[in-house]
């Protein structure tokens, strides 16, 4: 009874919600909302990926949109329960746009809008053809020179980019250009995926052997198609390599490999691009609409150029390139940097009996494997979340509803209790004198991941070794190269034969510098991070990731990327604002990020 209750109230909520849009109430709407209240869009009111914070924000949202946007029928959704907990009803919700279908997630507190998420699921008319849309397949009847499935992929393959024009083209083809192209694909979108490795996966394929994900397979699925039950909780790179050779090929996307982009220029008149490619040996012009880089937000390395790199008679190189610890047994090795690669990279070397030292330039955020996925992840993304009815695609929107003008308030209470939990731990890498952080307001993993990509190592058995002092550990910034090692700031010379710069990687727009020019990478500005004034992240605040997934101020260029989760995810929204411009529907966009760093 007490749940028919809550389910009645939330519902006569939503009710009056609706109707004061409909009415185009927009005072009476607003006072729906918590004076500190955020509403998270993504694409159904604002064709943008934007959240607006307080009630002032919301009603200039709504008279920019709600005439055009025309949402109705908002309940919770079917098959869904509102919950209530602590004073706050939380509640999944289903509406729509006047082109649009939508479902979110609302959180009311003392009666009113707290948070509330709302996402575009389908546009009307232009559904995915899946479930009892699915294609028949067969060709039931008969009929002369028919054409078979094959010969038709044949035929689509050998025209799309020659004698026809792909609508968008994706340039990138590691797990963010595939999940893409895949629901493009699912859209009825043209597009070509190019990718400069001989076969889809490569970007994993070719990265240090010792090389596996460090997220849980329950937060990795690709879109359609999920890992099987009995797929490892923690993928090796190859093992991913070859399921995304097999997911381009089953979800039969346009996929050029052996391609190198090696230009872009936009006809602000034609409305179209001319990219040109390198494919195979052959030069080929590409006139996309939509240019999509998918580069991978680590994937412009951060090599740094100390003086006297040309002295050294070792092998160096960035961790990007490095081929693995077989050629180094018996050598010294300096890895410079304390990050995620440089740990497993410093692991792999010291388990082939390479002497390796690890240059830690900055304090660096650790946490335990076991305890990230017990305590981070485990009520998202877990087989005790599964089994709990939590899906992927319900843990990415509960994840997704949490604003992230807030979400470090809820992620500071997770990692101090990692903290206590594992307070032997990080007295032992103190000990050893490590240099330790928890983000700049103690919240964390995912929140330095957020603002900046970097400054953080999930703990797989690299930091035993540095505790037990078999990795050894040296403090302070490289300052020069010579002939036999690298020297530090204090003046400590660290001997090497092989030099691995764990650096990081720099700004995406860094490609688009590459391809189209500085100027048109300043006109676009630094992608990723939060604007929240913390390390590597400068203000002022901007609410979203900057660039990702979403309009720039260039007009048909978008960036794709991030980790698997978000390439499974955040695809939908992009994908989605592609179909939308391909079938010439209306996307007029609110709050167009400014540009306030260009790297």
């Amino acid at each position: 009874m007490l749940d028919t209750t809550l389910a009645d109230q939330t519902q006569a909520f939503l009710d009056s919600f609706g109707a004061a849009l409909a009415s185009g109430d927009i005072d009476a709407a607003t006072a729906m909302f918590q004076d500190d209240c955020y509403w998270r869009d993504l694409v159904t009111f604002t064709w943008n990926i934007k959240t607006v914070e307080g009630k002032d924000q919301v009603a200039d949202m709504l008279r920019r949109q709600l005439a055009v946007t025309k949402p109705t029928g908002w309940k919770v959704a079917e098959g869904e329960v509102p919950t209530e907990d602590g004073g706050v009803t939380t509640a999944w919700i289903e509406f729509e746009t006047e082109v649009a279908r939508g479902y979110g997630l609302i959180r009311l507190k003392d009666g009113l809008i707290w948070t509330l998420l709302t996402t575009m699921v389908a546009l009307k008319g232009h559904e995915e053809p899946k479930g009892v849309q699915r294609p028949l397949g067969a060709k039931h009847g008969a009929g002369k020179n028919r054409t078979t499935w094959k010969e038709e992929r044949d035929k689509e393959e050998a025209e799309l980019g020659t004698t026809t024009q792909p609508y968008c083209l994706i340039i990138g083809g590691g797990q963010g250009g595939i999940a893409l192209g895949a629901r493009l694909r699912q859209l009825g979108v043209p597009t070509i995926i190019v990718e400069r490795n001989e076969r889809p996966g490569d970007s994993w394929r070719k990265r240090y052997k010792s090389l596996c994900l460090h997220d849980p397979v329950w937060y990795d699925h690709l879109p359609y198609i999920k890992f099987p039950e009995n797929w490892p909780v923690f993928s090796p790179k190859d093992k991913i390599g070859d399921w995304l050779e097999m997911y381009t090929k089953v979800m039969e996307l346009n996929y050029w490999t052996r391609t190198t982009a090696k230009s872009a220029t936009y006809d602000e008149d034609a409305k179209e691009w001319t990219v040109v490619v390198d494919r195979d040996g052959q030069e080929v012009v590409l006139k996309p609409r939509q240019l999509v880089m998918a580069t991978g937000m680590s994937g412009k390395p951060n090599m740094p150029s100390p003086p006297g790199m040309d002295k050294f008679k070792g092998d160096q190189h960035h961790s990007s390139q490095h081929p693995g610890p077989d050629k180094y047994r018996g050598k010294k090795a300096v890895v410079v940097g304390s990050n995620n690669s440089a740990h497993d990279i410093a692991a792999a070397l010291w388990e082939n009996d390479v002497d390796v030292t690890m240059v830690q330039r900055s304090s660096t955020h650790i946490v335990r494997s076991d305890t990230l996925m017990e305590i981070g992840l485990g009520d998202l993304y877990s087989e005790r979340a599964v089994k709990a009815g939590v899906t992927t695609e319900k843990a990415d929107l509960i994840f997704a509803s949490l604003p992230y003008a807030i979400l470090h308030e809820f992620q500071i209470p997770a990692y101090a209790a990692m903290k206590e939990q594992d307070k032997d731990f990080y007295d032992g890498l103190e000990k050893a004198g490590f240099w330790l952080d928890w983000g700049d307001d103690e919240s964390g993993l995912f929140m330095k991941y957020l603002r900046r990509g970097s400054g953080y190592y999930i703990d797989i058995g690299a930091s035993q070794l540095i505790i037990d002092g078999e990795i050894k550990l040296a403090r302070g910034q490289v300052v020069e190269v010579d002939e036999t090692g690298v020297i530090l700031d204090d003046g400590t010379h660290l001997d090497a034969d092989v030099i691995i710069y764990a650096t990081g990687y720099n700004s995406m727009n860094g490609w688009i510098a590459d391809l189209a020019g500085q100027e048109m990478a300043d006109k676009v500005g630094k992608v990723w991070g939060l604007g929240s004034d913390t390390t590597k992240d400068p203000g002022p605040w901007e609410g979203e990731q900057r660039n990702m997934w979403k309009p720039t101020q260039q007009e048909a260029l978008w960036f794709h990327g991030g980790n698997l989760h978000q390439s499974r995810h955040y695809s939908q929204f992009l994908s989605l604002q592609i179909k939308a411009r391909f079938e010439g529907i209306e996307t007029p966009v609110y709050g167009l990020q400014e540009v306030h760093h260009l790297s």
